[in-house]
């Protein structure tokens, strides 16, 4: 598990037969999972200027390629100890989203995130997403999009503030959003809901 604040900008120093070879300061164990752009990974050797992880053919077919090049966001999972901060992330990516604008505001820049309009259903008004590993709040959902407004700071501390209208991100969406929409299509489809149904999924919060 995950919290979605990003502890160092790393190097993608290649990328060969399914193996991702990071350069980074933060020092990994073999077996330790870390998510890189969001993408839960697990570290297969430790180099002296970094690690490797390996991909599944599952997660190459959902990411973009352009998600393991270059710079990227990388977090180590938490420890039993940690504090807990940013919200609850799997570093499952449900989907690749597109960058369709950017607008400066006075105290944020907004950020027009597009998606295929099947996942819209788990993106909340005010929840929680997270974008390239990066734990944000939703401001607005639309048909197809999704508006988040992005503080100075995250700006400046993230690779967010390098993307472009046409930057393509790694998206998971609201854990418990999917956790409820499966238990209801599965609930609905054998009998009717009860109160008590109701009581477990409030539970889930």
């Amino acid at each position: 598990m995950f919290t979605g604040l990003i502890r160092e900008i790393a190097t993608v120093k290649r990328y060969q037969n399914h193996i991702l070879t990071i350069r980074s300061s933060h020092k990994a164990k073999v077996g330790d999972s870390i998510a890189v752009n969001g993408v839960c990974l697990t570290v297969i050797r430790v180099r002296s200027d970094g690690f490797d992880l390996e991909l599944a053919d599952e997660t190459r077919s959902i990411i973009d390629e352009s998600k393991i090049r270059g710079r990227v966001h990388i977090e180590p999972a938490m420890q039993l100890d940690d504090r807990f901060e940013g919200h609850i992330v799997q570093g499952h990516v449900d989907c690749v989203g597109t960058v369709s604008s950017i607008t400066p505001r006075s105290n944020g820049t907004d950020f027009i995130i597009k998606v295929d309009p099947k996942f819209i259903a788990y993106i909340i008004p005010k929840g929680s997403i997270t974008i390239d590993g990066v734990s944000l709040t939703v401001n607005d959902v639309y048909s197809d999009s999704f508006r988040l407004t992005i503080i100075p700071h995250t700006l400046k501390e993230t690779l967010i503030g390098s993307y472009k209208a046409g930057s393509k991100v790694n998206i998971e969406t609201d854990l418990f959003a999917r956790y409820i929409d499966h238990i209801l299509q599965h609930r609905s489809a054998k009998k009717p809901m009860s109160w008590d149904d109701v009581d477990q999924i409030q539970a889930l919060y």
